[in-house]
């Protein structure tokens, strides 16, 4: 009877054991430490910290840009409220290592699709198109691209923008190549270079920034298609399809115009409409 009694006790003690790992767990888990809204979880995200407009860290440490407003969006249908989103610095260079790391669940931080990159991380979108351009003054007279032929073009060091201008565009242009792109604006703003390039979304989020709002606009060249994506782990495609369908639904109920309209409006930003899911536009040959 004794022997009964301690083998009725092990099974039900089974039986509880094997009913608590089926209820709870970690199954709401994903490979980057984070869980759903339905446990309490957090979702971690990639973003730009330093680029006014898409994605900035404000003094008070909340985050702003619309890089933010699509990261928001889009862990909001993956089921994470805004305060279950934690916002992790990826620099352009530690991009595909953060993902492959599992460092983030995904990165929205003006992270441009093309082959190379996409042998290492896997896409969604795009979620916006945008374009090399030019920034400068507002009475500038600089209107297309040999306009600076002998001007002073800043951009950041080893920028591929500023190498594009130089070589095919206006190579007798000064070329300035500063550490970050707040030193191009700062002299911009001192007369001491005559245009910045760079993506026109990152140029119109500087321009949008208060202290210079009516003083700087975009010169509108399309010197090259940049189709921003939301970079995922290589492999993770449900990840992609849910991010995917996030995206349409931004763009079907107005969210995506009005992130967009108040991100860059103040610069006169004359974005594209928002890209079709997969569609990418490739630079002319």
């Amino acid at each position: 009877m004794k022997l009964r009694k301690v083998t009725a006790a092990s099974a039900v003690a089974l039986v509880l054991a094997l009913t608590a790992t089926a209820c709870g767990g970690d199954d709401n888990k994903d490979d980057s430490g984070s869980s759903s809204s339905s446990g309490g979880g957090k979702i971690k995200v990639g973003i730009k910290y330093d680029q006014p407009g898409l994605g900035l860290k404000k003094p008070d440490g909340s985050f702003a840009g619309f890089d933010v407003d699509v990261a928001t969006y889009v862990a909001k249908q993956l089921g994470y409220e805004p305060d279950q989103i934690e916002f992790v610095e990826t620099k352009s260079a530690d991009r595909e290592n953060a993902l492959a790391r599992g460092d983030v669940k995904f990165i929205a931080a003006t992270y441009s699709i093309n082959d190379e990159r996409k042998q290492k991380v896997d896409f969604a979108g795009p979620y916006l198109l945008a374009h090399q351009d030019l920034l400068v003054k507002t009475d500038s007279k600089i209107a297309k691209g040999d306009d600076l032929n002998g001007k002073n073009l800043c951009s950041v060091t080893g920028s591929t923008s500023a190498q594009n201008v130089q070589k095919s565009i206006a190579p007798k242009a000064n070329l300035k190549e500063v550490s970050s792109y707040s030193e191009c604006i700062a002299g911009l703003q001192n007369g001491s270079v005559d245009a910045v390039t760079t993506d026109d979304s990152i140029l119109a989020g500087f321009a949008s920034q208060d202290q210079y709002k009516g003083k700087f606009k975009l010169a509108g060249l399309k010197l090259s298609n940049e189709n921003y994506g939301v970079g995922v782990k290589k492999g993770d495609t449900a990840t992609v399809e849910k991010i995917n369908k996030a995206l349409e639904k931004m763009v079907s109920d107005g969210s995506w115009q009005k992130a967009v309209d108040a991100n860059f409006g103040p610069a006169g930003y004359k974005n594209e409409a928002a890209p079709k899911i997969g569609v990418i536009v490739p630079n002319a040959s």
